[in-house]
């Protein structure tokens, strides 16, 4: 299997440089039959990555440790799920990954797209196989995934104790969907760029591509939160990790676009902001994804240092040229149609969205780079912590919760002052009220304060706009309430679907807002029915406790029974894993409510007095964040549903192309 699936990757490697030239000199021949054999290389060039990725999966649930890959990342306890995530631990195994996630994004554009948007899917594919093939050249002599060694262990190493948590066989696949899906808006716009068909047909192909590759970006950014919360015990979810950071910034920058897109659709505005924002988008994927292999920063997440960094830096370098390249070359011909009208109307609150969020972004690459360019510089490498991150996000961050609660308030090209003040005045009671309910409580954290009522100005906001609607709908009708509002959503699905994201984005900052300012901890080293506090919760430590809760595992830890104001709700058990290979990893006991968590971590226990050393943190509304990221999930699905007016305009696109198909 190892020897199948290496000739697959480097018969790929051929199909895709065949795709390329098909493709690309089909264009410019204007030779259908060679377009087509192009796309049809796309499928070949996917069924050969597709079975390189059996092969290899094959090789490590055969438990093939002469492969240098299985007995790194594998081992025979390891469990079948974890197996299977196995093809993503490794360096070499997750650009095969990445490359089959992207070679299939590749074939299912031209399968979508057999009848659509010919003028522009040659140039789509040359660009989709163009990074498909910077991909096959890594994994087929950089970072290829079955090379064998000298001899055969017994035994592999296993997966690192950390990864073997259920959200990292969820987590890296979102992410990489995310990332690699950047590259489909891409494609497009470079193909838009360089045929100068530069419409409004390249976006709206690609909006509903780009949505999917944000909410899975995003879902990756908060599962990978999760993760980090439950399995590396120290009562957090996000530390402003290099890795992490890397996720964020496109995944803002692709924010930045989903919002102004909404502009040049309506009003035929910032076109030169929006193809600039797609290739951003991309580029800092690309970037990340340098980030992540190259071994040039150190975190938890990144991989060793290896060779593949200067392809990655050169293939990065080669995209900034041809992209910037074919933008300016077409500047004037993207030029708007129409000016902003007034600075108070829903234009500009757009415009300032999309300040922000590329201010954050850049903010935050600032902050990811810094330690790399200060070392390349100077020679000296400068950390930068989370103080700075915090420092500068936090402001950002509440402003735009307030422009979210404000854009829905303000009308399109000018606002009407009258209007303006009907509209605002419920959800600014709301703001009010909850500050001076806030402040009665004896709250004093100004960001708490702030952040709070922020959110319940733009909770009523986004409440106002169903109810406005509704209300509007019915009168024009006569629908009854709950007909009228079923007709509202279904025919404006991403309209509304963006107000629910709204609304899981401000739970996830109530969530921070209260785990942050609140948090609380404590440490203790107690004998057998000694007890520590804190907040509300008492622990008393009862005996210790051991299990094989892994297959590949032993457990050993120590039961608390647990009181809340006096009276007992329950036991945790935090403590350690051991694993059969010598690794170990803690295991965190969470009391999960709607109020707080509290969050227990055995750090030590000497066996010769019989005491243990326990750590608590009380974090307040923390389960907000995943709430919201579930509710933000709900309104991502919802704005990619095709509404009433995208499947006209989609039956009437296929009738066009099967009449002038017939023609």
């Amino acid at each position: 299997m190892a020897e199948f699936g290496t000739l697959c990757l480097f018969i790929a490697l051929a199909a895709a440089g065949w795709s390329v030239l098909a493709s690309f000199n089909g264009w410019r021949a204007g030779l259908g039959q060679l377009v087509l054999s192009g796309e049809r290389a796309v499928y070949a060039t996917w069924a050969l990555v597709l079975l390189a990725v059996i092969a290899l999966e094959s090789c490590i649930f055969a438990n093939r440790f002469d492969l240098e890959y299985v007995a790194s990342y594998s081992n025979r306890d390891l469990p079948a799920v974890f197996k299977v995530a196995a093809l993503w631990a490794g360096q070499s195994g997750s650009l095969l990954f990445w490359l089959f996630i992207l070679i299939s994004y590749a074939a299912l554009i031209v399968l979508l797209n057999r009848r659509r948007n010919r003028p522009l899917m040659p140039l789509v594919v040359t660009t989709l196989m163009l990074v498909a093939m910077f991909f096959l050249v890594l994994v087929n002599f950089m970072a290829r995934p079955f090379v064998r060694l000298h001899f055969a262990p017994v035994d592999g190493n296993g997966m690192n104790p950390q990864l073997q948590n259920i959200f990292m066989a969820i987590h890296p696949p979102c992410l990489y969907i995310g990332y690699v899906g950047l590259t489909v808006p891409f494609a497009f716009a470079m193909a838009a760029l360089a045929t100068g068909k530069l419409g409004d047909t390249w976006f709206r192909t690609t909006r509903r591509w780009t949505i999917f590759s944000w909410f899975f970006l995003g879902t990756g950014i908060l599962l990978g939160g999760w993760w980090a919360y439950e399995e590396l015990g120290w009562g957090g979810y996000w530390a402003w990790d290099p890795v992490e950071n890397a996720s964020l910034i496109p995944w803002l920058t692709c924010t930045a676009f989903l919002h102004s897109v909404m502009i040049e659709e309506r009003k035929k505005m910032l076109r030169v902001w929006n193809i600039t924002l797609v290739i951003m988008s991309f580029l800092l994927a690309v970037l990340g994804t340098f980030i992540t292999r190259s071994g040039i920063i150190s975190s938890v997440h990144s991989f060793t240092k290896s060779d593949i960094g200067p392809l990655f830096a050169g293939f990065l370098g080669v995209s900034i040229v041809v992209s910037v390249g074919l933008l300016l070359h077409r500047l004037p011909a993207l030029q708007s149609e129409h000016r902003l009208d007034s600075f108070v109307s829903r234009e500009s609150t757009f415009l300032f969205n999309n300040l922000l969020l590329v201010g954050a972004a850049f903010a935050v690459l600032w902050g990811t780079l810094f330690p790399i360019l200060s070392e390349a510089v100077r020679g000296v490498k400068i950390t930068v912590g989370a103080p700075f991150f915090n420092e500068v996000m936090i402001p950002i961050a509440l402003l735009l919760v307030t422009l979210a609660g404000i854009c829905p308030v303000i009308a399109w090209r000018r606002a009407s002052a009258r209007k303006l003040v009907e509209r605002i005045q419920v959800p600014l009671g709301a703001l009010l009220g909850t500050a001076a309910a806030l402040l009665l409580a004896g709250v004093r954290d100004i960001y708490a304060i702030v952040s709070f009522s922020l959110s319940a100005f733009v909770i009523a906001t986004t409440a106002m706009e169903f109810v406005w609607g509704t209300r509007a709908r019915r009168k024009a009708t006569g629908e009854s309430t709950a007909r009228a509002f079923r007709s509202l959503l279904d025919r404006n699905k991403r309209r509304y679907g963006g107000f629910i994201v709204h609304l899981g984005f401000i739970l996830i900052m109530i969530g921070v807002t209260g785990s942050s300012a609140f948090k609380q901890e404590a440490t203790a080293t107690l004998k057998r029915g000694e007890a520590f506090s804190i907040g509300r919760y008492s622990m008393t430590f009862d005996d210790m406790d051991s299990g094989t809760p892994h297959p590949n595992a032993d457990f050993t830890g120590a039961r608390l029974l647990v009181s809340a104001n006096g009276r007992r709700v329950g036991t945790l058990v935090p403590g350690m894993n051991f694993y059969k290979t010598g690794q170990t990893s803690t295991e965190v006991a969470i009391r999960y409510t709607l109020r707080d968590d509290l969050y227990t971590i055995m750090t030590g226990f000497d066996p010769q007095t019989g005491q243990a050393t326990l750590k608590a943190y009380l974090n307040p509304l923390i389960n907000w964040i995943w709430i919201g990221g579930a509710v933000l999930i709900l309104g991502s699905w919802f704005a990619m549903l095709p509404d009433l007016r995208d499947r006209r305009r989609d039956i009437e696109a296929r009738l066009q192309a099967v009449a002038s198909h017939a023609a």
